[in-house]
């Protein structure tokens, strides 16, 4: 799809791709962004109006770009010298295809979540994150790196934005304003005259003490990771069934989250390699993290990856699989992510090779499963959840 901005008109796609026709790399609160910045025109301004881009120090890389989703405002402001910093290693994988599809010579650096800001900035504009803790994680790093003229404007569309929402921009940044609603986005302008600081609440340690743990399960939880405040239902679900599990030389916790599902595996298979993979950065810190506490006197026996699914990962003898599938991505909602977590995960399986997956029983993976494996059984079940498993065939099956 194409995207018509002030600066030219450019094509992006999604990563990952879809067959959905209507799921867009933008949405109405990226355009509002970039007309408001390319024209300084607000709807209802602030006491402090923008300046125009070319009144802002660029060249010094003070333009902040903050989730950017699919790259959509580092590409229509390819002119400038820009910073995107963002939780996702897909979003900033999918920004630079962006930029190689439309020939595009970028002066642009992507950061990792898990990195710290290093510059000041003058211009800061933030597409606010679906997770509310992600954003109070940003805007408390944030803080050190803006002036007292510095301006931030974040946008969203509008059934997004909650009273919630505007006292975060407060609390970690200072008076707040509102712009009146363009095409059901809006934008939220931040004037920084907050003089307090505040330490990020992140990240956070819980510990599960369940039963069916048998031994208590300490975790890392940084800002976005799903169900950072307890132990997640539909991972539970699954681990409470991981003793059934084959054995295994090398087991993959496939959108690893805070790695609970690796690490309860690596309990039961001291003697296995683990792989934890995810596309968000604080999903891997978390991991990370949370596995040295549960192993602190083993080393080199479990690996972490920021990746789009396999795609940068290489190894190639992977005998199991665990996967608890997101069946959103950002505000969308489907299951295009878990489609490809399977595909891959098929693809990537040894022969005689097995994927344990929980899911919501709604959602109907064993279709898929069904589909891609050519069987697939069910191995446990509540009113919510099921967990399935799907074996990759041998020349003999």
């Amino acid at each position: 799809m194409k995207l018509i901005t002030q600066s030219g008109e450019f094509l992006l796609e999604r990563l990952p791709k879809t067959d959905k026709g209507d799921l867009r790399a933008w949405d109405a609160a990226d355009e509002l962004l970039l007309s408001t910045v390319f024209e300084s025109h607000l709807s209802n301004p602030p006491e402090h109006t923008p300046p125009l881009l070319h009144d802002v120090k660029v060249g010094g890389c003070a333009l902040l770009i903050i989730n950017d989703n699919f790259g959509a405002l580092s590409v229509a402001l390819h002119q400038y010298t820009t910073h995107s910093w963002s939780d996702s290693y897909l979003s900033h994988l999918a920004t630079q295809q962006n930029f190689n599809a439309n020939q595009l010579d970028a002066k642009h650096l992507s950061i990792p979540s898990s990195e710290n800001l290093n510059h000041t900035y003058d211009l800061v504009i933030i597409k606010i994150p679906k997770t509310l803790g992600l954003l109070e994680d940003q805007l408390c790093r944030l803080k050190p790196h803006i002036h007292a003229d510095t301006i931030v404007i974040a946008a969203a569309m509008s059934k997004h934005i909650h009273t919630s929402t505007l006292k975060i921009f407060e609390k970690f940044i200072g008076t707040t304003t509102t712009s009146r609603a363009t095409k059901k986005a809006r934008l939220i302008f931040a004037k920084n005259d907050n003089p307090q600081a505040h330490q990020s609440p992140y990240p956070k340690t819980i510990t599960d003490d369940a039963p069916s743990l048998e031994k208590s399960l300490t975790l890392i939880n940084h800002a976005n990771v799903f169900a950072k405040d307890k132990l997640d239902i539909g991972t539970r679900v699954l681990i409470e069934q991981l003793k059934r599990c084959p054995a295994a030389n090398h087991i993959v916790d496939l959108g690893c989250g805070n790695g609970a599902l690796g690490i309860m595996a690596g309990r039961l298979q001291p003697q296995a390699k683990i792989s934890f993979i995810d596309e968000s950065y604080s999903a891997i810190a978390s991991a990370k993290e949370s596995y040295q506490l549960d192993n602190k006197e083993k080393t080199g026996s479990a690996h972490f990856y920021n990746s789009d699914c396999f795609n940068q990962f290489t190894e190639e003898d992977v005998d199991l699989i665990l996967c608890n599938p997101p069946f959103h991505q950002n505000h969308s909602i489907g299951d295009h992510i878990a489609w490809e977590m399977f595909k891959q995960s098929h693809e990537k399986l040894q022969a005689g090779g097995e994927m344990w997956v929980v899911g919501n029983r709604h959602l109907a993976y064993h279709v898929k499963l069904k589909k891609l494996f050519g069987n697939c059984k069910t191995i446990a079940s509540n009113k919510k959840f099921v967990v399935l498993v799907a074996r990759k065939n041998t020349v003999e099956d």
